[in-house]
């Protein structure tokens, strides 16, 4: 079974490219924890349909959110699929799943968002 290599796929590049992100914005959000970084992110969201998050279920959804966002930096952080999964914890099968479950892939090979 030939391991699909994931050396040169990077979040940060991909928004680069897509001119999202700066590198004066990165500096800015690595000095940020992660939870102010959620909640400004929700705050941001809710204000442009005016608090209004009615029939999204926040809380539940939350779970996915975070494995979704952890799956998208495994693959970045390391160098295969394989290394990705051990790093979380999981075995290749399940590791695979997800990924195709969350569409990662579609991701990181799609131009553009």
């Amino acid at each position: 079974m030939m391991v699909s290599k994931t050396k040169h796929k990077s979040i940060i590049n991909k928004l680069k490219d897509n001119k999202l992100v700066s590198d004066d914005l990165l500096v800015l959000v690595n000095n940020m924890s992660l939870e102010d970084i959620i909640a400004l992110k929700l705050e941001l969201s809710s204000k442009i349909i005016k608090n209004r998050m009615y029939g999204f279920d926040v809380w539940r959804n939350s779970k996915y959110i975070v494995q979704e966002a952890i799956l998208k930096f495994s693959i970045s952080a390391t160098e295969s699929k394989k290394d990705a999964a051990r790093f979380l914890g999981l075995d290749y099968l399940s590791f695979v799943k997800l990924v195709k479950k969350f569409k990662i892939q579609d991701f990181f090979d799609r131009k553009g968002f």
